[in-house]
């Protein structure tokens, strides 16, 4: 998983590399900005174009002028729907790249199978495009870097489609977290619990329509692209393929980058440096190869640990999702909603103080996926990358996380993520040594990003009694 020398050392700074300065004024933003569509099929269907056409006829500064699929049906049934909302008669491409070149575009909408996420992506934010990409941002880690770097060149708004991120209450758990509500942050865990009697993602139904005659399939494989293989044609490939390794990761990056996103943004947190991924296809016998019980297990530098975990086949008994930290917990409900979350203190031995009580806060909610696209048009208009929800650093470290846990489940490996160099590698014991070290030296803990609370929460108290401690050396007890 190593990438070139030439990527690696465009990319050392990323970390803290801010996006460049565009050509483009913001007075040189068009009075509407024109979409195009790629892949309006399920959720670009029932998500992009849909919540589009909404916010286009309430008055938001957005004409949608094409769609572009490789399934007749689907781009007949995006285009019908434009012109019924709005008056629009949108023009029908095949080839993305033909689209982006003929309707001087402003913007698009990526809603394609996994393995195309990053080529339409790096290609549309070189041709000048804002991009809103469906979840996941891309199906490999080295994809998520190589689209990162790309958007913080272009300068473009890009806004990666978990709309769970334009959810106030995240914003509003991280300042918290960052005054030092829970003193050390030590652990964030949540979920993504499914059950059907049919199997996770069969609801995507089959017809007799989806065939060779309506689909253009080499091009939905990406064959020619080197993103697929070629393989005859299979309805079951083309409708449900998330359940197949090629084309998708199954609940790593349909489901769990949801959670993951999430706790990254109300953490700060951004890549682990070491992941690891459990699980197996323990019910779900029907053809699939992702499994259908996972976890991943995170651990990243700033001294916390998150724990993501689903079972596909029991929903009626999911974990809390919570955020755990020496002095208090943020306790959230199931889900991606919820009317309220809590905080619950440790005990007054702990934190030294009796004042401490478990509070609950009302959560204000919101149609995510309206407010996410509302959101991205928003950032377009004001011609600022920085206010979208879910930029692409965000989104290259939420999948990374879950790609390296999907990878590690298939591979029985420990995955190491090397921010500095972009790089990842695995097998070594640097991990645990580097902190038995720190331990060792009686160092003070890292902090999530933004800390700003001093030492609350983060520091031991020393007993007295400690001073006894230490090695005899030649009989002779240590000096206090």
């Amino acid at each position: 998983m190593k990438r070139s020398a030439a990527a690696v050392a465009a990319s050392t700074t990323t970390g803290t590399l801010g996006l460049q300065a565009k050509a483009r004024t913001v007075s040189a933003t068009p009075a509407k900005l024109r979409i195009g569509f790629i892949g309006p099929g399920g959720r670009g269907f029932n998500a992009h174009v849909k919540n589009l056409c909404k916010l286009q006829k309430e008055g938001q500064p957005i004409e949608l002028v094409a769609v572009c699929d490789v399934y007749n049906k689907h781009r007949q049934r995006a285009a019908e729907h434009i012109e019924k909302q709005t008056g629009v008669i949108a023009e029908q491409y095949v080839d993305y790249l033909e689209m982006i070149e003929k309707e001087q575009l402003d913007a698009v909408a990526i809603g394609t199978p996994d393995h195309w996420h990053a080529k339409q992506t790096i290609d549309s934010l070189n041709a000048g495009l804002h991009v809103y990409c469906e979840k996941p941002m891309t199906k490999t880690v080295e994809e998520a870097l190589d689209v990162m770097q790309t958007w913080q060149k272009s300068g473009q708004v890009m806004q990666v489609g978990v709309q769970s991120t334009s959810m106030p209450l995240w914003n509003d758990v991280n300042a918290q977290l960052r005054e030092g509500k829970l003193g050390k942050v030590l652990q964030y865990q949540t979920e993504f619990f499914r059950n059907s009697a049919q199997g996770q993602w069969r609801a995507y139904k089959l017809h007799k329509e989806m065939n060779p005659d309506n689909i253009d399939w080499r091009r939905w494989l990406g064959v020619d692209e080197g993103l697929a293989e070629y393989e005859p044609f299979d309805r079951e490939k083309y409708s449900q393929w998330r359940r197949f390794w090629a084309y998708g990761s199954g609940m790593f990056t349909d489901l769990f980058v949801h959670r993951t996103t999430s706790m990254f943004k109300a953490t700060g947190l951004r890549f682990p440096k070491r992941v690891v991924g459990a699980g197996g296809i323990f019910l779900e016998y029907d053809g699939r190869n992702v499994p259908d019980v996972a976890t991943v297990v995170a651990d990243f530098d700033e001294g916390v640990q998150g724990l993501v975990t689903a079972t596909m086949c029991c929903a009626n008994s999911p974990i809390r999702q919570l955020i755990r930290g020496h002095h208090g917990s943020f306790v959230f409900g199931t889900g991606e909603q919820f009317e309220e979350y809590a905080f619950v203190p440790e005990r007054p031995q702990v934190t030294r103080n009796s004042k401490l009580k478990e509070e609950k806060y009302e959560v204000e909610g919101v149609n995510t996926t309206y407010e996410h696209f509302k959101n991205w048009i928003t950032a377009m208009v004001q011609d600022d990358p920085s206010l979208c929800n879910n930029d692409p650093r965000l989104g290259a470290a939420a999948v990374t996380t879950v790609i390296l846990g999907a990878q590690s489940y298939r591979e029985g490996k420990v995955f190491f993520f090397d921010e500095p160099n972009l790089t990842v590698h695995d097998a070594n014991g640097d991990w645990a040594k580097n902190w038995e070290e720190r331990s060792a030296a009686r160092k003070k803990p890292s902090h999530i990003p933004g800390w700003n609370a001093g030492e609350s929460g983060s520091t031991l108290e020393e007993p007295d009694y400690m001073k006894l401690a230490g090695p005899w050396i030649d009989g002779k007890e240590p000096s206090p």
